[in-house]
């Protein structure tokens, strides 16, 4: 991984920030436009509030209470508004990272202008491999993938591997697949596919598991290389106000690299951790959940479970064939018995369990599981369903049912939005997005972004949930918008519902007595703002656990 000069300069502004604001003591912030949700979705308003030594908040002050003399410090900010932390209820740490060190095609739309920034890339960067990801055929209006010899034209001296947006596929150069031992007798893998030319020749990209063919070959970044990673997400999300993420799918590697950073206290935002696979979990946190760490700033606690693939290509499985697609019905990753060894494994130990699954009978098998597994594992399990994008209108009652939370992005809609319609057609949209439904039939929402696939940005994502509108304002109306939640449950899929989700519902997502003092400093009042004010919300200060970790220049 390129650009480690990085490291230099991210731990600067961390180093500062551990001055004397961050001794712990008990302090006051004072004359604020404070403003939180209580347990019940109210929205409870406040001018101060007292936190101790130990990062907890203590008190909340009304307009014209009499504020206590005995403090250590205090801050008047002013008449600023203050709100809890947001908490990114799925996203990838060093995904993200990864993608901030890497070559971003996110903003690219077109192929010729993907190969060009990739080719300034490559020249720029001398390392054996060239890596990157953002990829999108669909913005690029390709109307199909591209091809190895396309990525060839950029950079043909060495491997070069970029994944798809969304995760789900990569594209490959000809020297990666020579590199990889990839040829036309490769078969396909069980929950993958290779994209072929005529004749079975791989032609460039690889789907899902498919994708393991390439990515094996890959040499494993160094420490300092994942350090420099994390340190570079980190100071994305605390910049966005996003003060703990729902990580997942975390690797042995990755719990390595944030207990690295938690040891020299460089681990200021909180992580949720779901392992990836039940391997990973085991291997991490041996029979069970691991206890909350480095005052609750780090937990695995859940299994993050793969049950198919991503809608864009064509990866998500669905009850009926891709209406562009004829024949196909996506990747089936599990059989039925396969998934509920799976969730098995995990439940008998107490771990959380959350599967990804975003076509209509991927949903269906993980809620047939939660339906079977919830006769012997009792208790407050909270089973998470992850994306839950395309849902059988008869199937939606069934997430109210054995506490199943829906884990999804507002996000994605705004961007798949007029691709799903391709992909389905008009008559199949009534379970789509479907947040709305969600709570009117009971479950429990919480709310993130899936970064990298998406900006991290927690405030697009809930100007989307109210709006179902993207950053332009489009469709006029909202996409389906009988399935917008109100600005209140938007909020509250960030907050309250994302530490629920996490079981962190007593620690953080709320501005409460006993609660850890996670909070931000805006620039503008998100209740009043206009979605695309709300859009173009800043933060000023960052703070968690009662520390400033964060603050704008």
């Amino acid at each position: 991984m390129p650009k480690l000069h990085l490291l230099a300069r991210l731990l600067a502004p961390l180093l500062a920030l551990a001055a004397p604001i961050a001794a712990r003591a008990d302090a006051l912030i004072d004359n604020v436009n404070g403003m939180t949700l209580d347990e019940k979705g109210q929205v409870v308003r406040f001018t101060g509030l007292m936190m101790n030594r130990e990062g907890r908040i203590t008190l909340l002050l009304a307009q014209g209470q009499k504020r206590p003399k005995k403090i250590d410090w205090k801050l008047d900010m002013g008449g600023k508004t203050l709100v809890p932390g947001m908490i990114d209820g799925h996203g990838h740490v060093m995904g993200l990272g990864a993608q901030l060190l890497r070559v971003d095609l996110s903003e690219t739309n077109s192929l010729d202008e993907a190969l060009a920034k990739i080719r300034a890339y490559a020249t720029a960067n001398p390392t054996k491999w060239i890596l990157g990801g953002g990829w999108n055929q669909e913005r690029w209006k390709l109307g199909r993938f591209p091809t190895a010899a396309e990525l060839d034209s950029a950079v043909g001296d060495r491997p070069a591997w970029l994944e798809r947006v969304d995760g789900h596929a990569g594209w490959a150069n000809s020297r990666a697949i020579a590199t990889a031992g990839v040829a036309a007798a490769t078969r396909d893998p069980n929950g993958g596919r290779i994209e072929r030319e005529a004749g079975g020749k791989p032609s460039g990209v690889f789907v899902d598991a498919a994708m393991d063919l390439i990515t094996k070959s890959i040499p494993a970044p160094t420490p300092r290389e994942l350090n420099a990673a994390f340190l570079a997400a980190q100071d994305r999300l605390l910049s966005l106000g996003v003060t703990a993420v729902a990580d997942m799918g975390t690797s042995q590697s990755d719990w390595l690299t944030f207990r690295r950073m938690a040891d020299i206290n460089l681990l200021k935002m909180r992580i949720l951790s779901y392992a990836a696979g039940v391997d990973a979990a085991l291997a991490v946190a041996g029979q069970g959940p691991t206890p909350w760490l480095y005052a609750d700033r780090l937990r695995m606690g859940g299994i993050k479970i793969l049950d198919d693939g991503a809608l864009g290509s064509r990866g998500a499985w669905l009850k009926a064939d891709y209406a562009d697609a004829p024949g196909n019905r996506g990747l089936i990753f599990h059989s039925d018995d396969q998934l509920l060894n799976l969730m098995i494994r995990g439940s008998m130990d107490g771990f959380q369990i959350a599967v990804h699954a975003i076509g209509d009978r991927a949903n269906q098998q993980v809620l047939d599981a939660i339906e079977v597994l919830s006769q012997t594992y009792k208790g407050d399990r909270r089973w998470r369903i992850e994306h839950a994008q395309i849902v059988d209108p008869k199937d939606l009652p069934r997430f109210g049912k054995f506490g199943t939370i829906a884990s999804m992005q507002p996000v994605h809609q705004t961007s798949d939005m007029h691709m799903v319609e391709a992909r389905l057609g008009e008559a199949r949209l009534a379970g789509a997005y479907a947040w709305r439904s969600m709570l009117q039939n009971g479950s429990r929402l919480a709310f993130g972004s899936d970064f990298p696939v998406e900006s991290p940005d927690p405030w697009a994502g809930w100007a989307a949930s109210f709006t179902r509108q993207d950053a332009t304002g489009q469709p006029f109306g909202g996409w389906r918008p009988e399935e917008a939640v109100t600005r209140e449950q938007g909020w509250a899929g960030f907050t309250t519902g994302a530490a629920y989700a996490g079981f962190a519902e007593d620690k953080i997502g709320r501005i409460a007595i006993g609660m850890r003092a996670d909070f931000l400093i805006l620039d503008r009042d998100p209740l009043l703002a206009s979605p695309s004010d709300l859009r173009a919300t800043k933060v000023i200060e960052t703070w968690v656990g009662g520390d400033r970790v964060w603050q704008r220049k």
